[in-house]
């Protein structure tokens, strides 16, 4: 197994917790690293229907013959568990008893709230880093190229097995459709659900606009928003919210949109070679995706909150990520081009110039092969990514 970079917060949580819940996308490594990490619980998967049917028929009789502790693998399939766990872990609170994994975000968390309140750690992780592929490539040809990264994304089956990522991403989604949309929501033209997920796509790094969306789909606002929350419900894509404060009525109150893997979204965009990405018009926008899901990652990954935001006003000033560090903020500008220009520090100086007392630094991540150690902002190349410990 490829480490992980989350394994260490997952391993001190379950040292405290009865329970621990890892949540995230499907094919993001959850049950390979669940079973590395505690080789002695019994494995149960709750997509096996025999399983489950023992599981919702008889709760008390599936629980029981795991006394000793087991790793619950995608448990939003039997919600229902979870009522019958909270009894068990009661009466014998053992730290790291039982293990929970789920690919679906709010459905399962609701749950899991009533339930286990209390009893249960939250984790979330998502496909690789940019560090941990280059991890899983250490064999071959290590970091890709920037356009290359893109493309390809960042599920781990894509890099452990070296899949083509045209056909592994066409496979991942049309299983998506066919299996996760009907156990989610009842979803009855599918057609038109695949081509507003690749409007999404067409908007990535772009401010959400719900009715636009939906006229361009051909589906009503209330529609358009409840396809939103079935993405993110799922882990397809997330939304970054603007940072504002209570003082400044300036500042917009619409959140940007990201999909949590930016090789799946290269892929909607219909991009079928780096060649082809480089010259996408949309290159920038993905770029600016991969940074701000690595930032993300990273929080999580050390069991921080995924709390981030942007930056915009209405005169244009704009700020790409703001990282919160306690009361202030760490400020990050994402630039696609390979040569620094002066045009790249402008949003930073106009927040470090309205907002002195929020900022607690800042710099660039640019898609240049080398840093630069500038007096006021530093400028990382976004291969740095990929040498965080």
């Amino acid at each position: 197994m490829i480490a992980r970079d989350i394994e260490s917060p997952l391993k001190k949580l379950a040292t405290k917790f009865p329970v621990v819940t890892l949540t995230g996308p499907r094919q993001s490594g959850k049950t390979t690293l669940a079973r590395a990490c505690f080789p002695h619980l019994a494995y149960v998967s709750l997509e096996d229907p025999d399983t489950r049917r023992f599981a919702l028929d008889d709760p008390r009789g599936f629980l029981g013959s795991l006394s000793g502790g087991a790793i619950l693998d995608e448990i939003q399939r039997a919600p229902e568990l979870l009522s019958y766990l909270q009894t068990l872990v009661d009466q014998n609170p053992i730290a790291g008893r039982f293990i929970l994994t789920g690919s679906q975000q709010f459905e399962l968390m609701r749950h899991v709230s009533q339930s286990l309140a209390g009893r249960t750690a939250l984790l979330k992780l998502l496909p690789f880093t940019l560090c941990e592929s280059v991890r899983a490539r250490a064999g071959s040809s290590g970091l890709k190229s920037l356009e290359g990264t893109l493309f390809t994304g960042f599920y781990p089956r894509i890099h452990h097995r070296g899949l083509d990522p045209t056909q592994a991403l066409g496979d991942y989604f049309s299983t998506y459709i066919e299996r996760d949309l009907r156990q989610l929501a009842a979803v009855h033209d599918l057609q038109r659900f695949e081509r507003f997920v690749r409007l999404c796509a067409g908007r990535i790094g772009q401010v959400l606009n719900l009715v636009s969306l939906g006229n361009d789909a051909g589906v009503s606002h209330a529609t358009a928003r409840a396809w939103v929350d079935l993405l993110q419900t799922s882990y397809v894509l997330t939304l970054l919210p603007p940072w504002f404060t209570n003082t400044s009525k300036r500042l917009i109150k619409s959140p940007k949109l990201f999909f949590f893997d930016v090789g799946l979204a290269s892929w909607l965009l219909g991009i079928r070679s780096e060649d082809q990405l480089k010259r996408d018009p949309l290159y920038g926008s993905l770029f600016e995706n991969f940074v701000v899901i690595e930032a993300m990652k990273d929080r999580l990954n050390r069991g921080e909150s995924a709390e981030m935001y942007f930056y915009r006003d209405s005169e244009g000033n704009e700020i790409d990520l703001l990282l919160p560090l306690g009361r202030q903020v760490h400020a990050i500008e994402v630039k696609a081009g390979q040569t620094v220009t002066n045009d790249y520090f402008r949003g930073l100086r106009s927040f470090a110039n309205t907002f002195p007392e929020a900022l607690a630094g800042g710099g660039v991540v640019f898609g240049g092969e080398a840093g630069q150690a500038r007096s006021t902002w530093p400028v990382y190349s976004w291969k740095a990514l990929a040498q965080r410990p």
